[in-house]
């Protein structure tokens, strides 16, 4: 897709919902994270709105810009050394990892793949300072992507996701889980369960599992991310009676109760009316949702 009709899709995401509640708000269901939102792409309309326009961390789905950004500038055979520096910020930061280890060459395409089934914030350094070069214009050129995605509330300070003044919207968020999933590579990776990488002269193997567990609902996509600041999060995509949907999740009080959650709403919106305010903003839009 053209980069400009893609910003004319997000934007009409973005906008969609800002005149009114979901059209179903009477009967929607009880909802425990903090912030939520779910759109039904095919049809055009927000299903489920709640604070979905409040600033707040987002933990690793950080990450998925992170992919977004790589994926505009490195090919994916490009090969990676890793370094003392990207094992150590990982460990040092209590984050999670992608068990890589200082001298080790893998391929942007296996970086990828333990950026966002482990979340591995090893592999997000590791990409940043090949990408930036460096991890501070690297995460300008995130900031960069999210302006020219429409996100304007929107700013990222670190490739991961770790504790910082970053911070985004479950709206913005499901924009940009939208533009993510546009690109084949990511929607690929998204919606693997394991990845097996055997042991080579370059690195050793790994075995990499997809923290989605929504992956046994039909999902396919996107990520989940935790910190004690943002809660347990999850950004998704699923197709459910021939719709595509795409929610966000977000201060979540568990892991499992953020997957509940998503089947929840994914369950409610299978019947339900979407909001006219939202179908109209599409349509201004001049541009076809998937």
């Amino acid at each position: 897709m053209r980069n400009g009709v893609l910003i004319a899709l997000t934007a009409a995401l973005v906008t969609a919902g800002t005149a009114a509640a979901p059209a179903q708000a009477a009967e929607a269901p009880s909802v425990t994270a903090r912030e939520a939102y779910l759109v039904d792409t095919t049809e055009g309309t927000v299903q489920f709105a709640k604070r979905e326009t409040r600033r707040v961390p987002v933990a690793s789905l950080t990450k998925v810009m992170t992919a977004y950004v790589v994926r505009r500038q490195a090919r994916l055979d490009d090969v990676v050394t890793i370094t003392k520096a990207d094992v150590s910020h990982a460990l040092s930061g209590g984050a999670t990892t992608a068990g890589l280890r200082a001298g080790e060459r893998l391929t942007v395409r296996d970086l990828l793949y333990g950026l966002m089934l482990p979340s591995g914030a090893d592999a997000a350094h590791a990409l940043a300072e090949r990408y930036g070069p460096g991890t501070a214009k690297f995460v300008a050129k995130m900031n960069d992507a999210a302006r020219r995605l429409g996100l304007r509330d929107t700013r990222y300070a670190n490739p991961d996701g770790l504790p910082s003044k970053g911070y985004s919207t479950a709206r913005d968020q499901a924009a940009l889980t939208m533009a993510a999933l546009r690109d084949p590579v990511i929607a690929a990776v998204a919606r693997t369960p394991t990845r097996v990488v055997r042991k080579s002269a370059l690195h050793r193997g790994h075995v990499w599992r997809n923290t989605n567990d929504l992956l046994d609902d039909g999902a396919v996509g996107l990520k989940t991310g935790f910190t004690n600041q943002a809660g347990y999060c999850l950004s998704f995509a699923a197709v459910r009676d021939g719709r595509t949907y795409v929610g966000v999740v977000l201060g979540e009080r568990s892991d499992k109760a953020r997957f509940a959650t998503a089947r929840k709403l994914l369950d409610w919106a299978t019947g339900g009316a979407g909001d006219e305010a939202g179908e109209e903003a599409v349509a201004g839009a001049g541009v076809t949702l998937p």
